[in-house]
């Protein structure tokens, strides 16, 4: 198992590690290849990881250098990758996000090509089609540039990387490298957790037989919540629609709370908006909120975690998914699904895969306030009668039963892993 953080910093790292855990429970052996971090979990196998290279907020002009080649290149991780491999001698390599702190270098080493040691990539995003991941260009905008001429000098000139030429050049210069060294070409099999990016893989030049669609699973407290009493403990005195996640302008924060004050003349009297997480862009969206009419309607409540978050999730009459990029496949909405809370979503990425008009929730365009306004007032109409919203309460949980489950995804991997060791 192969991944740049050996800790649980987000989904692609909860996604690897719960991976790596069932396969061991499962019987099979597993080492972990990752890069060296004070956060990391106690990993027997941590001798061979990579040094530490960060990108963000670097002050010496040397480190920034050497740190830069690194990312489109690593003869470090390349060496060590080997010595793991020499010593673990695996039957398959399973990566998940590499890029830039590892690198693709690593599929140089010469075991896996001496011993026939297949390659799977899990694609947390879209990093392996564009140079910003995202699919977004500087302006936080929905791009397909590079797909469309594969040129990745668009990244560039758009400064997709955090608005930074310098960082979006980088990126840039490791796509294209990958490119010519035909790293992609490495890789045997791609694990797309939704149907929406296994066709943007496909479209960006992946072998359609090469990429397979395997939704992500839900853990167990999820799993338990989905299958548990099913008892409706909705905030019915004081009734708000919920965002939770990071306050960032991909998630389109700015847009939900222009719909909100549009819808707010037609919602019930009393009902709020909570923001729940924190982000870049928390300020700036605090201060669009407090110039709205509704603004004494809005509460952003910071980062939330464990009960106090599930609390908030499960009270909501319905979450919000506002995203304006391409989302792979929101775990949010899955969390919001087992707490039998619809989800009013965008018709984007693989959201609209999760969120069926009036069976799981509501939908609208990303980016448009009137669309969102519209999906809101739905929603709010379909919460006050309370046999419409009760069928999308079941709807919500037994989505995440009939889809979400650990052990079927587990199965499927498996299967994966041996289809393609045996080819």
């Amino acid at each position: 198992m192969v991944n740049k953080f050996h800790y649980r910093k987000g989904g692609a790292e909860t996604y690897y590690l719960t991976v790596g855990s069932e396969l061991e429970r499962m019987g099979h052996e597993v080492a972990y290849f990752s890069m060296k971090h004070p956060n990391n979990l106690p990993c027997k196998w941590d001798k061979y990881f990579v040094t530490q290279r960060e990108y963000n907020n670097v002050r010496n002009p040397f480190l920034a250098v050497r740190d830069g080649l690194a990312l489109i290149y690593s003869p470090e991780a390349k060496r060590n990758f080997q010595s793991l491999c020499e010593e673990f001698r695996p039957d398959v390599v399973h990566l998940n996000n590499v890029h830039r702190q590892i690198t693709l270098s690593i599929l140089d080493a010469p075991y896996l090509k001496d011993n026939h040691v297949p390659v799977v990539y899990t694609a947390h995003d879209y990093v392996t089609i564009c140079p910003a991941y995202l699919m977004l260009n500087g302006e936080g905008c929905v791009c397909d540039a590079c797909l469309e001429d594969g040129k990745y000098r668009h990244c560039i000139e758009n400064r997709c990387i955090k608005g930074s030429r310098a960082k979006s050049a980088l990126a840039a210069m490791e796509a294209s490298f990958n490119r010519a060294h035909r790293s992609n070409a490495r890789i045997d099999r791609v694990i797309a957790p939704s149907r929406f990016m296994r066709s943007k893989l496909i479209e960006g030049g992946w072998p359609q037989e090469k990429v397979v669609a395997l939704q992500n699973f839900a853990d167990d407290a999820i799993l338990a919540r989905a299958s548990g009493s099913g008892d409706d403990v909705t905030d019915r005195e004081r009734p708000y629609l919920l965002f939770f996640g990071r306050l960032s302008a991909e998630k389109g924060v700015d847009t939900l709370l222009r719909a909100f004050d549009l819808a707010a003349p037609s919602l019930p009297q009393g009902m709020r908006l909570i923001v729940v997480g924190d982000g870049p862009d928390a300020v700036e969206f605090k201060n669009l909120a407090a110039s709205l009419d509704r603004a004494s309607c809005i509460e952003f409540v910071g980062y939330q975690s464990g009960n106090t978050l599930q609390e908030y999730v499960e009270r909501a009459s319905f979450a919000i998914s506002s995203s304006q990029w391409r989302e792979n496949m929101p775990y949010s909405i899955v969390e919001a699904f087992a707490a039998g809370t619809p989800v009013v979503g965008t018709r984007i990425g693989g959201i609209p895969e999760l969120v069926s008009e009036g069976v799981t929730g509501y939908v609208c365009e990303p980016g448009d306030v009137l669309s969102m306004t519209g999906a809101m007032v739905r929603a709010v109409e379909a919460f006050l009668d309370a046999s419409v919203y009760a069928r999308l309460q079941v709807n919500c949980r037994s989505y995440v039963r009939d889809n979400c489950s650990r052990e079927v995804f587990m199965r499927r991997l498996v299967r994966l892993y041996e289809e393609t060791i045996n080819g």
